[in-house]
């Protein structure tokens, strides 16, 4: 099947373009409803991170959870059963002792690799002028409504 054009995926999730810009007229087709459920399950705040690290090589939890700054131990088992679940990544048991685990991705999680990087790649290119943007506008919108969280820093043992 050849890649859909921005066009055909935009038209089948019903967003049509008028002179007062983009209207979804039927934001509930199938289409729509597909690419909205992949967004959530790979797009989440942790799979993409565990993806590109995958992307890498087969890992052990443990390289993972040091990898992924931030993710605590239920999190990162939550988020790897979940992508275990999509096909996108494999755990393989080792018949050791102590058992061994590894994660990689299948090579349904293959192909996620060069989207995920790309967007990666957008968001630290992009990073500074974003900060810039979002403290010019804090700047000139002072209504005292926070639009995000301040960063939190975490600190590993």
């Amino acid at each position: 099947m050849a890649p859909r054009s921005t066009d055909d995926v935009v038209a089948d999730c019903g967003v049509t373009s008028t002179p007062y810009g983009l209207i979804a007229q039927y934001a509930d087709s199938e289409h729509c409803r597909v690419v909205r459920e992949t967004f959530d399950r790979v797009g989440d705040k942790w799979s993409l991170l565990v993806i590109v690290i995958l992307g890498y090589g087969p890992q052990r939890f443990t390289a993972l959870k040091y990898g992924v700054v931030g993710i605590s131990q239920r999190m990162l088992t939550l988020t790897l059963r979940k992508l275990e679940r999509d096909g996108v990544v494999q755990r393989t048991v080792f018949p050791e002792i102590p058992p061994r685990v590894e994660y990689q991705l299948t090579p349904l999680g293959q192909t996620l690799i060069g989207p995920v990087t790309a967007l990666a790649d957008w968001a630290v290119a992009h990073h500074d002028v974003i900060t810039t943007n979002q403290n010019e506008y804090d700047t000139t919108h002072n209504d005292g409504v926070q639009l995000t969280e301040p960063p939190r820093h975490v600190a590993h043992a």
